[in-house]
């Protein structure tokens, strides 16, 4: 790993170095909280021996005496010499084996000196221990180097300096222990994010993607804590991060195949919580914001969820048609978005993998390909259900979603081994709820390019944008399945019901808490004519069998000559001139 990797992973997960780094000083702030503060008294000790009168007698005295020195350092730090200090001062509560612990001794190399340190909880106790123990050893040290026969000492201990009354505490330091815990903190945490990195298999980037599905990714949708709240997004004003994703993935499917571009497309992912219907929702209306008619089907008929999206109604849909139990024109529903159809899942059936792989249900998809431009196709996840698999087969392809953060690479992996196994094309990737910044392989739309404010408001009253005239239009209509007459009634008169506007207005949703009745068989027909109203007519009804013709080529012709427009001449005022009025 590089510099910049480091960097990366850094950046991505610096949660996890700052929630150890705090953790690791709380720890040491409140170790040093919770321990006894100590304090500390010294002593020091001179040892010296009787001097010559020569040179070499004075040398080996001295020399004898650094070796007095290690030694009394062993004496001072033993139990024999506590034990005469607490008899001393008479402290019967404590025992010499814990004062021995409390005895510190050292001395400097190549000198005569000794120092003596008694760490205590009570700053007076440790300056009465020290003292009386440095007196001590000094009685102790004459007994020692005085002859049987009581001759003077060979060596002398003098207590050179006594100890004050410590101030403050030697043990804990507070400072010391938490700027160790943070140091010690932050490298643990960034020891903790490079192993959690190293062992995410989740995808968090295009490459990933394109290397399991062995396609290219077709867009990348940003995560917007709008659609919690609002799944469908309104294009006609909107720029927000993942509007503009949309359109961009809506370019890169027109380029996916230039001369036969996929229009029935199925929408899946690896498993559910993944955002497959919330993307085939608004890539729905990212085409008919292009002026295409777009029909939504419901085809996850165990977990539906455009119907709740959009707000339609779900009684009758796609498992009617496939149960021949309804028509395709009956069930087809308008939504609020001009160029858009919605076809609900309708009841839930007990086999939707049966139903889904018949016959009829190749049928119905070409039916809705020939009378729409797009047939965008919400389908259930991959790993859990046949049905994704089934449904991309008789459509043109799909477009597989991985959730970043989320989808594991075994999970996308083995996703499109489900589609490859059954030869199901893979038109592509989608890398969704990717966050707007934390790693750099996320795309971050900030930038907007919009019109001044000035002089916007005279101009949207003499032109507005197609997408604007289309909100509130009404849905097309079928005029070839209806006489002549009626066609000119219902052009004069629109038909009322859900989802179709009238006089202009737009659609109003029925109450969230309204109760529709179930279909029955011999009487849904009746039922769907007057709730429903028609759907489009073919595609070849609709623009006609005339051949398209393609314009000529222009031709080389010799440019056009600007006209010459003679204007009057003006006439010229003598007093005027002269004046020097201007006109």
């Amino acid at each position: 790993m590089e510099v910049h990797d480091y960097l990366r992973i850094l950046q991505a997960r610096w949660k996890i170095v700052a929630v150890t780094t705090v953790v690791a000083v709380l720890a040491a702030l409140g170790a040093s909280l919770l321990t006894t503060p100590q304090y500390e008294a010294k002593t020091r000790l001179f040892v010296s021996t009787s001097s010559g009168a020569s040179v070499q007698e004075i040398y080996q005295g001295n020399l004898f005496s650094q070796q007095r020195v290690t030694s009394y350092t062993e004496l001072l730090e033993g139990t024999t010499l506590a034990q005469r200090t607490l008899d001393k001062l008479g402290l019967g509560e404590m025992s010499a084996v814990d004062l021995a612990g409390k005895v510190t001794a050292s001395s400097t190399p190549d000198t005569v000196l000794i120092d003596t340190a008694v760490t205590d909880e009570s700053p007076e106790r440790a300056r009465d221990l020290a003292n009386a123990l440095s007196d001590e050893f000094v009685v102790m040290a004459r007994e020692l180097e005085t002859p049987e026969d009581g001759g003077p000492p060979t060596a002398r201990v003098v207590v050179e300096q006594y100890a004050a009354t410590p101030s403050a505490p030697v043990t804990p330091k507070t400072t010391r222990n938490v700027a160790l815990g943070l140091a010690v903190g932050v490298l643990l945490g960034i020891a903790l994010a490079v192993l959690r990195d190293r062992l995410d298999n989740t995808i968090k980037d295009r490459n990933a993607v394109e290397e399991l599905a062995g396609t290219g990714v077709v867009g990348v949708i940003p995560l917007e804590k709008a659609r919690h709240e609002e799944p469908a997004i309104v294009f006609a004003d909107a720029n927000s991060g993942d509007a503009e994703a949309y359109r961009e993935m809506r370019t890169n499917l027109q380029f996916l195949e230039v001369d036969n571009p996929p229009r029935a497309i199925v929408i899946t992912s690896s498993l559910p919580g993944e955002g497959k219907t919330t993307t085939a929702v608004n890539l729905a209306l990212v085409l008919a914001e292009a002026g295409h008619s777009v029909v939504l089907v419901e085809a996850d008929l165990r977990r539906p969820r455009v119907t709740k999206y959009l707000g339609t109604l779900g009684d009758a849909g796609l498992s009617n048609v496939l149960a021949h139990t309804a028509a395709l024109e009956d069930v087809l529903q308008p939504t609020r978005f001009d160029g858009m159809w919605v076809l609900a899942a309708g009841g839930l059936p007990p086999n939707p993998s049966e139903l889904l792989g018949s016959a009829h249900a190749r049928e119905v998809v070409e039916d809705l390909r020939s009378r729409f431009d797009y047939v965008i196709i919400d389908a259930p996840p991959l790993l859990p259900v046949t049905d994704a698999a089934i449904l991309t087969n008789i459509a043109d392809g799909a477009l597989l979603i991985a959730r970043y953060g989320k989808t594991t690479r075994e999970q996308f992996a083995r996703a499109v081994g489900n589609l490859r196994a059954v030869n199901a094309p893979v038109l592509g990737t989608i890398l969704a709820l990717t966050p707007t910044k934390g790693r750099g392989t996320a795309y971050e739309y900030r930038y907007y390019y919009s019109s001044d404010k000035d002089g916007a408001a005279p101009a949207a009253a003499q032109t507005s944008t197609p997408a604007t005239q289309r909100v509130g239009a009404p849905a097309p209509t079928a005029p070839a399945a209806q006489p002549a007459a009626q066609a000119q009634t219902t052009a004069s008169a629109p038909v009322e019901g859900p989802g179709r506007p009238q006089n202009g207005q737009h659609h109003v949703e029925p109450p969230a808490t309204q109760a529709h009745p179930a279909p029955s068989n011999d009487a849904y027909h009746y039922r769907a004519a007057e709730q429903f109203p028609p759907a489009p007519q073919p595609a070849s009804e609709r623009y006609g069998s005339e051949p398209y013709q393609a314009p000529q080529a222009y031709s080389a012709a010799e440019p056009l000559s600007r006209p010459v427009v003679h204007a009057p001449r003006r006439p010229v005022n003598d007093s005027g001139s002269e004046s020097g009025e201007e006109r």
